[in-house]
Parts: C-alpha cells; sequence; structure tokens
C-alpha cells in the first residue's frame, strides 16, 4: 500500500497505543507463570501477535479479550515446571523482540523448538546471545539459519553480553532465568546501552514476583553491571496487569506538536519506565515547550534550534526527532544510534534518505546523523523501506512540506501501530491510500 499525503494541519487528541515493549514482557511471564492472567492492552500490533501466536505454539492459551488478552500459562509436569509443546514451531515475524526474548526461553524450556523470522530479521545478528547459550548447554542450528533448532537444555551459571550490542540478549536471558534450577546472573559489560529496556524487563518480572539483584562490579577490562535471578519463588501470576501507553508511537505526535501541530497525546505516563519519554527532555533541547498533564502530554513549537542529541538509552527516538531536527534553525548532530543499522532497515540510511527525499539537507557518520535545518520542505516521494517508523516520520514530516508526500510500502506501520494513518486522518490529515 502505498499513502500519498497533501499538507494539512494537524489538530486535536489522540491517544497513544499500547506498548509493544510492555506487552511483549507481560505475555512472557504470563505464559510462563502458574496460573491464569489478564493482561489490559487495549491495542495490538504485527509484533505483539507475533509473541502471543509464538507463546500458543508453546502450548500456552492466548485469547483477545474486550481489555487486552487472556493468558492461560503453559501447563505443568508434576515437579511444577512448564512443559512446553515438543517441537514447536515459532514464527516470529518480523519481531526482533520476540526472536531474542523466546530464544533463550525456548532453550531453558528444552523443547526441541525451531524459531524463524521474515523480512530482515534473518539477517539480524544474535551474536553474543548465541555463544552464550551454546556455552550453556543448548545445541542451535548454524547461526544465519532459519528455522533455527533449539535442543538440549540450558544450564544456570554466568551469562556474559557486552552491553552496547542489544539490551534484547540481556532480557531474554533474564526472562528464562526464573525457569532454571540455580541461581543465574548476567553480566553486561560496560558501557550499557538502552538501559532502560533492562528495567522495563526487570520492572515486568517483579510484578510477577521475580526480584533481579543488580550491582556494579569490576571486571578485567572495566566495569559490569551485574544482574542476578533465583530460581526461587518463581514467576507467580498476579491474575492481572495494565500495559501502558506507548512512548516511541507516541513521540511521533509529539514530534508533530512540536513542528506546528497543536495535538495532544493521552494514555502515556511521564513515569514510565519506557526510555522513550525521554523524547520530551529531546524536544525541549531542541527548543520546543513540553507540558505535562494529568494522563496527558502538550507540546508546542518556540523557536526550534539544533542542537546534540546523545541516543544511546532511546534509539528508537532518532525517525521522529530527525524530523524536527530537519525543520530547526541551525545543526542537529545524533550521535550513539551505531545499533540503527540492524533495524527493520539501515536506519540512519533511510532516516537520511527521508529527509533528503522530502527537501531537507541530512548526512550520515558511522554513529548517528547530521541535519542541517531548512526553512522549508518541498515534499516528494518516500520509500518506507518496510520500517514503521520510516513511514511515520515522513508522515509528520509531510505536515511542513509544501507539496504532497507519497510513501511507498505505507502499509509496514501496522508492524507498531497499524491505526496509525486512521488516527493521522482523524487529526485532519488528508490521507489517500492506493493499494
Amino acid at each position: 500500500m502505498n499513502v500519498t499525503i497533501t499538507p494539512a494541519r494537524l489538530e486535536g487528541t489522540v491517544k497513544a497505543p499500547a506498548s509493544k515493549s510492555e506487552a511483549h514482557r507481560l505475555l512472557i511471564c504470563a505464559a510462563l507463570s502458574p496460573e491464569t492472567c489478564d493482561i489490559d492492552c487495549d491495542t495490538t500490533s504485527q509484533d505483539i501477535d507475533a509473541t502471543a501466536e509464538c507463546l500458543r505454539a508453546l502450548g500456552a492459551q492466548v485469547t483477545r479479550t474486550r481489555l487486552g488478552f487472556r493468558v492461560v500459562p503453559i501447563p505443568r509436569d508434576e515437579t511444577g515446571r512448564p512443559r512446553a509443546r515438543r517441537g514447536a514451531f515459532l514464527d516470529c515475524g518480523e519481531s526482533g523482540s520476540t526472536l531474542r526474548f523466546l530464544l533463550p526461553v525456548a532453550a531453558a524450556l528444552a523443547c526441541d523448538a525451531r524459531l524463524t523470522g521474515h523480512g530482515r530479521l534473518p539477517e539480524r545478528p544474535l551474536s553474543p546471545l548465541y555463544e552464550e547459550l551454546v556455552a550453556h548447554g543448548s545445541e542451535l542450528g548454524p547461526k544465519g539459519v532459519m528455522p533455527l533448532t533449539v535442543g538440549g537444555g540450558l544450564s544456570a551459571g554466568r551469562f556474559t553480553i557486552a552491553g552496547n550490542v542489544s539490551s534484547q540478549y540481556v532480557s531474554g536471558l533474564l526472562m528464562a532465568a526464573p525457569l532454571l534450577d540455580q541461581p543465574t546472573e548476567v553480566l553486561v559489560t560496560e558501557p550499557v546501552e538502552s538501559l532502560p529496556y533492562i528495567d522495563l524487563t526487570i520492572a515486568a518480572l517483579r510484578e510477577f514476583g521475580v526480584e533481579v539483584a543488580r550491582k556494579k562490579v569490576a571486571t578485567p577490562d572495566g566495569g559490569a553491571l551485574s544482574l542476578t535471578v533465583g530460581p526461587k519463588p518463581g514467576l507467580v501470576s498476579p491474575g492481572g496487569v495494565t500495559v501502558g501507553g506507548d512512548w516511541s508511537n507516541a513521540a511521533f505526535w509529539l514530534c508533530a506538536a512540536a513542528l506546528g501541530n497543536p495535538v495532544r497525546v493521552t494514555g502515556v505516563n511521564p513515569d514510565s519506565v519506557q526510555g522513550d519519554r525521554a523524547v520530551l527532555g529531546a524536544l525541549a533541547l531542541l527548543g520546543a515547550r513540553v507540558s505535562r498533564q494529568p494522563g496527558a502530554v502538550d507540546v508546542t513549537p518556540d523557536e526550534l534550534r539544533g542542537t546534540r542529541l546523545d541516543v544511546r538509552s532511546c534509539p528508537d527516538l532518532v525517525p521522529p526527532l530527525a524530523a524536527v531536527a530537519a525543520c530547526s534553525a541551525g545543526t542537529t548532530t545524533v550521535t550513539g544510534a551505531a545499533r540503527l543499522r540492524i533495524k527493520e532497515s539501515d536506519r540512519l540510511e533511510t532516516v537520511c534518505a527521508c529527509v533528503n527525499a522530502l527537501g531537507g539537507n541530512c548526512s550520515t557518520t558511522e554513529d548517528g546523523l547530521v541535519i542541517q535545518g531548512v526553512e522549508s520542505l518541498a515534499g516528494g516521494t518516500v520509500d518506507a523501506a518496510n520500517d514503521h517508523r520510516i513511514a511515520m516520520m515522513a508522515a509528520i514530516m509531510a505536515t511542513r512540506c509544501e507539496g504532497p508526500v507519497t510513501i511507498l510500502d505505507a502499509q509496514c506501520v501496522a508492524k507498531s501501530y497499524p491505526a496509525f494513518f486512521e488516527d493521522y486522518a482523524s487529526l485532519g490529515g488528508n490521507v489517500a491510500k492506493e493499494a
């Protein structure tokens, strides 16, 4: 599906969709706990559905309800351990979180599962998680080949993960740890990037009765964050949990507001553990005014100006912030974003291409972007490159363009925000869809 947007001002109130980052974690914890759990999650997406479908394949009953999901956990054996379906086939779709979370979980369940993925997912790296799982007893199929087979079991002990590769590896190991028969330590070597996503996993485990002991430790090569999980008391269902609003997707509306569109975003918690609430501080640095209301956030433009943004803890914010930077006076330098090169697209290159296609001025560096603000954007055609965040970025940039913006393969927004263009139109956007 291609979408053409005729520039128009957006105005009104939009509710943030449910956080897929929280939903992944809560669904997995619920499926591994001993009793049924209701998850309040008022929207879903392809990525969330991929995790739900994989949990069904493992033997959990995950049903959509009026409020969200009801999860009847994986059946247990006579010892009380989850007894996952043997030979389960887990289709992770294009969700990197689903694959990287469930790979160590499947290894800990010792159910001889197979995992596959689509799009760029089979090309995205699994090291050093792959090697750490093998070192602790797992028998994995050849790296880089899908379906990836997961045989043997997983032994407790110390797992060492570089902190500047992917926090998803750490989160997957933490969620697998309560299934093991001895305390398990995940040693995350410094520098630790995307720490808020690790905190999000720790918060989800806490909701299910599992505490993670954390401390800074010295290592021969510097420092590290030590995260230890004991096997007891194990996961305990709280009966019901709630998925918060998604700051990652709310960021697009907040950045649209900074570009001169009076849009209020509701359903987000300023005290959320989600790292992408850092969008508020980043917009303030760019010169926007931020106002927090009970259950809502307002952003208004002022004198937008270029700045320096280090996004090590919140790389998913780069596309919407780049849209604002493209229309801000002066130069904006984005650093700490090297991991964006292994997302659904090479997101540094595709963000840059989006800015330039619409009449902006952007170049890439090894780990970031340099954006020179322009007074006006012309419009044009943007290839979303099967990347949901590029499609949404182009849509909010269209509000500052002089001519129409055509977004190729815009259906990719379904990965995280299926209703994005409907919400865009409800705010006054002129959206024409072409099959």
